[in-house]
């Protein structure tokens, strides 16, 4: 019988789960809800709840399945398999993944960061296919992302390098909840981008979205900013650039310290594409060094909403390979 893999995207209001065979085609996916609320122990279960809905789907039994692995938000050891601490999720200080797992099923389990699990996922069957050097960030309620550097992920000592959403670009600018303020990501995410238009227009300025939310701020997104670009809506127009910019300028600062092949563009705010993308461009071939900035291309992600899972599963893959290998 041939082998399968699962893997496991943990979001704080979704928990996304899928099999995959050994040629990395899904079987069967699948979301329920993560029921963060209800503490950390819950929330491993309802993991298990969603590889018992894999299963009973399939018809695949356990003894098919040759690996796990979950992405997982915030800081972790993946070595040690724990999950220090997540910041959408109560209760969770610490938690033993990989032992409480262990628990329960026979087969090797592996956990990473989230956002390293979707460059895994783009890495090997994406976008970043064929690169050795290359950088995934994912445009989101925040900014997160991940590197690969000389065909290999970088962790760092304590598994955290690649903090691109915590680069300082104002001395005194919007506080972060890292401690800091003036970082990347406070300006440059969903959030960073409506808090860039609600500035705006608290200086006096107009929008159309005004009209769309009846003057309520708290209702606009960033979808909506993307709307009235396409309306050619001022205001979006410029907080769309100056979003591109901030990004272009961060960028630029990656490109010059690690001299990717590919820097690749996710999570929802990415569906902003080119009128985003424009402006990081030309500004990164303003600002970053010639040759590096030249050598480098910058696209959006191919995986969509199945990066999590698949590469969750990759990843598995790759450290049951390694450990083969041995």
């Amino acid at each position: 019988m041939k082998p399968y893999l699962i893997g496991i995207d943990l979001g704080g209001t979704n928990i996304k789960a899928a099999i995959f065979d050994e040629e990395f085609k899904a079987v069967q996916e699948l979301s329920i809800p993560t029921e963060a609320s209800a503490g950390s122990a819950h929330v491993l279960a309802r993991i298990r709840e969603a590889v018992h809905l894999l299963t009973v789907r399939t018809n695949i039994t356990l003894d098919l399945v040759k690996a796990m692995g979950i992405g997982i938000p915030g800081l972790l050891d993946p070595v040690a398999g724990i999950s220090i601490f997540s910041p959408n999720f109560p209760d969770w200080d610490y938690v033993p993944i990989i032992d409480e797992m262990k628990l329960y099923y026979d087969f090797p389990i592996y956990i990473d960061n989230d956002v390293r699990v979707n460059l895994y996922g783009e890495w090997q069957h994406g976008a970043g296919r064929g690169y050795a050097n290359l950088v995934l960030i994912t445009l989101g309620t925040g900014l997160g992302s991940g590197m690969v550097s000389d065909g290999k992920v970088i962790y760092g000592t304590s598994y955290s390098a690649g903090e691109i959403g915590h680069m300082n670009m104002y001395r005194h600018g919007r506080p972060c909840r890292c401690g800091s303020s003036g970082c990347l990501g406070r300006y440059v995410s969903a959030i960073g981008m409506v808090n860039t238009l609600k500035e705006k227009l608290a200086e006096g300025r107009s929008s159309i979205i005004q009209k769309w939310t009846e003057s309520q701020n708290d209702r606009i997104t960033a979808l909506m900013i993307s709307e009235a670009y396409d309306r050619d809506d001022a205001l979006s127009i410029e907080v769309m650039r100056e979003t591109g910019e901030m990004l272009g300028f961060g960028l630029a600062n990656v490109i010059n310290m690690f001299n990717p092949e590919r820097i690749i563009v996710g999570g929802g705010m990415a569906a902003a594409g080119d009128r985003l993308l424009n402006t990081v461009r030309d500004t990164v071939q303003q600002h970053a060094l010639k040759l590096s900035s030249s050598k480098c291309s910058i696209v959006q992600a191919e995986l969509g909403s199945q990066a999590g899972t698949l590469g969750a599963a990759s990843y598995a893959w790759k450290k049951m390979d390694v450990k083969s290998n041995v």
